[in-house]
């Protein structure tokens, strides 16, 4: 695994489990400082820091609500306070789809998957641009999306559309912040082995149903993002902007997604 910049100092969200836990730790063996933000699982996120650690890099854990405009705030400033002003972004926080239909679902479910994994991302994406805007340090963006972006499944509306907005926030603002210096990316997972795939992991028969329709017969794991997050983040990737990488073993080939 490569390198970022010797000090990179990068803020995980969602970064106490699956994906977000995996690229927190690859960034950390990539010799970056890290920040977990957290939403509620502390010992979960005390686990992945006491990982960072081990391997050799300056780690904390914060507890954020990344929908929610002065908790943004407040954990940037406390990243800055502890580490140094954040220079790479995770946007990993997010829900699972829950298959209810348009038609059965209350506002309340469509609204807080639109603040947590849309909102969420504009407001720390913000933050970070911010941060940064005038100081001619390069910056880096990685949203974590999906390959629900654009393949829509029924009962998934509000994650998918959640989705597709985070994508075409990644290319408004690798347009943006280009001239900055700050690339903004994304990857949209398929399937992999996090905890919003606990079935896949505890029933055989189910996993092998899913693995069939996967051109690389085979589920992806958190570890593989975490690569390629850092690789986004290093300085190799440098021109690198504006990317919705899927990392799915072809599986949106299959479904007529490719370029």
């Amino acid at each position: 695994m490569g390198s970022v910049s010797k000090d990179a100092i990068a803020l995980i969200t969602g970064g106490e489990s699956g994906i977000g836990a995996a690229c927190a730790v690859a960034l950390a063996k990539a010799d970056s400082a890290v920040a977990i933000l957290y939403w509620k699982d502390r010992d979960a996120a005390e686990g992945v820091r006491a990982a960072a650690e081990a391997a050799g890099a300056r780690a904390i854990t914060l507890q954020g609500d990344v929908g929610d405009e002065a908790s943004v705030t407040t954990a940037f400033a406390a990243v800055t306070a502890a580490l140094g002003v954040p220079t790479i972004l995770i946007n990993s926080a997010g829900l699972n789809m829950r298959g209810v239909a348009v038609a059965d679902m209350e506002l309340a479910q469509w609204d807080m998957m639109i603040r947590t994994d849309l909102t969420g991302a504009f407001l720390t994406s913000r933050a970070l641009v911010r941060g940064l805007r005038g100081t001619g340090q390069a910056g880096r963006i990685v949203n974590i999306s999906s390959i629900h972006g654009q393949a829509v499944r029924a009962g998934g509306a509000d994650y998918c559309s959640a989705k597709a907005g985070l994508e075409n926030l990644t290319r408004t603002m690798a347009i943006e912040c280009a001239s900055m210096g700050i690339t903004v990316n994304a990857i949209a997972p398929g399937m992999i082995l996090t905890p919003m795939n606990q079935r896949a992991q505890t029933d055989a028969a189910y996993r092998a149903s899913l693995e069939r329709n996967i051109p690389a017969g085979r589920a992806g794991q958190p570890e593989e993002v975490g690569a390629m997050a850092v690789y986004l983040c290093s300085p190799d990737a440098a021109y690198v902007t504006g990317v919705v990488l899927p990392i799915d073993g072809g599986l949106s080939l299959e479904a007529g997604l490719g370029a």
